[in-house]
């Protein structure tokens, strides 16, 4: 039974830029369902001193630290990420636009999480508080996340899932992140779970 359950296994590479709070979530998610063949098998990140190394150590799995300069000049680490045996990529606040040499290796299998309702604030710059802040500024009434394929272009390939939460009155960028955070932990892994079952069914 456990070669037939390594073969059928469906490995992802959780790319993230920062602390790794939902790249955390992911492994949790997956370690934790022992009916799912999907696993986090590999920890991508673009620095060193990414928070996301030491979850990645403390769950035992291999990081890939990348070059910029092989990353969008080179051949995008397909190689590495097939060597790996990765069938699919999760990006977790990886904050590198993805080339178009990666998106090609894995056509319809990379998914991203955009912490504000694309096509709202989305784009080249947009990430993290410079998002929530515009969000305030502009006195949105509501905010919330978007998971979506990725294609070419910052924050523009086809929606997955939206979520929303209320903007308040007296909200900072840093009150209004808290509250999208919940809404990325508690949809995130189980909206991934779809898009893989469904790129693979």
């Amino acid at each position: 039974m456990g070669s037939t359950y390594l073969e059928n296994e469906i490995r992802l590479a959780v790319f993230a830029s920062g602390a790794g709070s939902n790249a955390k979530k992911l492994i949790e998610y997956f370690n934790n369902n022992d009916t799912s063949i999907i696993k986090v098998a590999l920890i991508v990140t673009n620095k060193e001193t990414a928070g996301v190394i030491k979850i990645a150590d403390e769950n035992h799995l291999p990081t890939l630290i990348i070059d910029k300069e092989q990353f969008f000049r080179g051949d995008a680490y397909v190689g590495a990420l097939r060597q790996a045996g990765v069938h699919f990529i999760v990006l977790a606040g990886f904050l590198w636009k993805v080339p178009a040499q990666l998106i090609a290796a894995f056509p319809g299998k990379i998914v991203n999480i955009h912490p504000a309702l694309l096509p709202k604030y989305g784009g080249k710059g947009m990430y993290g508080n410079f998002v929530h802040e515009a969000v305030i500024s502009n006195k949105e009434t509501e905010s919330g996340i978007t998971i979506h394929l990725v294609d070419e272009q910052y924050d523009h390939g086809a929606p997955l899932f939206q979520a929303v939460c209320p903007v308040l009155p007296d909200d900072t960028a840093e009150s209004l992140a808290q509250r999208i955070h919940a809404l990325e932990h508690a949809h995130y892994p189980e909206v991934v779970e779809k898009a893989v079952k469904a790129a693979f069914s």
